[in-house]
């Protein structure tokens, strides 16, 4: 699957809820998200505004997503290599968009009764530079900007196109 444009029919052919943002923008195109992603090709067509970018809903698709920020001299990719190394662990094979700015998202299944909630300014309890996008409680849960979405004229493009992983335990263990 690769989006140029922003495109939610592939998202939702794979399972993924999506609600529309703001064209060329990051914010919600309405209020209500949380619970009004579209989950099937019928309701993209019949819903989904014209030039709008992607949003993807934690609490909708039941996602964890790490947002590894690359800003100030800090860098999420070597935090979380630096986390594999000292655990012995591989780094996560998962669906991976490429942000913008130079950084990433990590897709992970969050694991049943998942309240791992959005956490951002780069300190979250895995370290500097990494974010984090959860289901959080009660529908609460935060969400990221999709893949194919375009922002100052830059585009979240897919890095990884894989099936999109479990939660490792090890992530799960430190941000719960």
């Amino acid at each position: 699957m690769h989006l140029l444009t922003p495109d939610p029919l592939p998202l939702v052919e794979l399972g993924i809820a999506v609600f529309p943002l703001l064209p060329g923008g990051r914010l919600p195109a309405r209020p209500g998200w949380q619970r009004d992603c579209l989950r099937t090709p019928g309701e993209v067509a019949e819903r989904w505004p014209r030039g709008a970018n992607l949003g993807i809903g934690c609490w909708a698709n039941q996602l964890v997503i790490l947002d590894l920020d690359v800003d100030d001299g800090v860098d999420g990719r070597c935090t979380l290599e630096s986390w594999c190394e000292r655990l012995g662990v591989e780094w996560p094979d998962t669906f991976t968009v490429a942000t913008p700015s130079g950084g990433s998202h990590l897709y992970f299944r969050a694991p049943a009764g998942c309240t791992i909630g959005s956490i951002s300014g780069g300190t979250t309890l895995l370290g500097q530079g990494i974010d984090t996008r959860g289901p959080g409680r009660g529908g609460r849960g935060g969400y990221v900007v999709g893949p194919g979405s375009i922002v100052n004229g830059k585009v979240y493009a897919i890095e990884r196109d894989v099936p999109i992983a479990e939660l490792p335990t090890w992530i799960a263990d430190l941000l719960q």
